[in-house]
C-alpha cells in the first residue's frame, strides 16, 4: 500500500505541482486547493486505470474521491481484484 501511495504522490507532484514551495502530501486537498482541476482529474483517472489495470466508473471519479492521495488510494483499492 505504501508503494501505491508513493507512486500516486510522485505522479501528482510531477504532473500538477507548479510551485516547488507548495508541499503536496498524502492528505493535501488536491481538488479544493486547486492543484488538480477537472481536466487534470481525467488524465489522473486514465493514469490510474492504466497503471493499476482497473476501470473506475465515471460516476465514482468524483472531486471528493480525488481530493487527496489517500482518498485516491482507497478508490483504486476498491476496484482492484482481490
Amino acid at each position: 500500500m505504501e508503494e501505491m501511495k508513493d507512486l500516486i504522490l510522485t505522479y501528482v507532484i510531477n504532473e500538477y505541482q507548479e510551485d516547488e514551495d507548495d508541499e503536496i502530501t498524502y492528505d493535501t486537498p488536491l481538488i479544493s486547493s486547486g492543484f488538480v482541476d477537472s481536466f487534470s482529474m481525467v488524465s489522473l483517472k486514465v493514469f490510474l486505470e492504466r497503471k493499476f489495470q482497473i476501470s473506475i466508473p465515471d460516476d465514482k471519479a468524483t472531486p471528493e474521491a480525488f481530493d487527496s492521495v489517500n482518498k485516491i488510494v482507497e478508490l483504486v483499492k476498491s476496484y482492484m481484484k482481490k
